[in-house]
């Protein structure tokens, strides 16, 4: 299997990664792309032995879009230290339950996640543990009962888009963790990683990449947004 790559050079490796393929090896056993990326690179080029690839940033699993890796460890500390600073920007795109009223805001809660159940809760700031998220959203359509908006994250919590939407009464479409009460199982989720911005590692260049979200249902409601 083949990494679908959007663009490669000696230090970074930028792909689409496909729905419902963990980033990295997991419990479940399942492909990742990490391992399909090495294997790629290592064919490609004649690698000899192990494949260095740096994992800079994640997607959760059933989230599709724009990824990148590092291929040299320089890349790699040099592309951790822009997201750390916030000077990667990252977009999303979503189909979210119901119809938010107000065209663009910001959303500001506290969340703590419990390690063994995998899951992320909005709780008061003063709670041992809990980490600020930030993100920032702009509506872009309307169709049937859902919104589909553009998020930036300005934190990068755990399941933070997810939450966040939840908890502001409009769960992600297809969403079992944060939504289960109005979504059905074995729907996929409608997240998808849309943009991804960074300065490249060694040229300094502005490099921004665009991901659009398949034309499945409910992505193909919005075709004329």
């Amino acid at each position: 299997m083949k990494p679908q790559v959007v663009f490669e050079d000696n230090h970074l490796l930028v792909v689409n990664k496909p729905v419902n393929m963990p980033v990295q090896a997991d419990a479940s056993g399942d492909l990742d792309l990490l391992t399909i990326c090495k294997q790629y690179i290592k064919e490609e080029y004649n690698k000899p032995g192990n494949v260095y690839l740096g994992l800079v940033h994640r997607l959760d699993r059933p989230t599709g879009g724009a990824l990148v890796f590092a291929r040299t460890s320089k890349a790699a500390s040099r592309l951790a230290k822009q997201l750390q600073r916030h000077k990667m920007d990252r977009e999303y795109m979503a189909v979210v339950h119901g119809h938010i009223k107000q065209m663009s805001g910001k959303l500001e809660n506290y969340l703590i996640k419990d390690h063994q159940k995998n899951i992320v809760s909005v709780v008061d700031k003063k709670t041992k543990g809990a980490k600020k998220a930030i993100l920032t959203y702009e509506v872009i359509g309307y169709a049937e009962e859902f919104t589909l908006v553009n998020v930036r994250l300005h934190t990068g919590r755990s399941h933070q888009i997810r939450v966040q939407f939840s908890h502001l009464g409009h769960p992600l479409y297809g969403d079992q963790k944060y939504g289960a009460k109005i979504n059905k199982p074995g729907q996929q989720l409608a997240l998808w990683g849309s943009k991804l911005a960074f300065k490249h590692p060694t040229l300094k260049d502005l490099m921004t990449f665009h991901s659009e979200p398949p034309l499945t249902y409910p992505w193909s409601l919005f075709n004329n947004e």
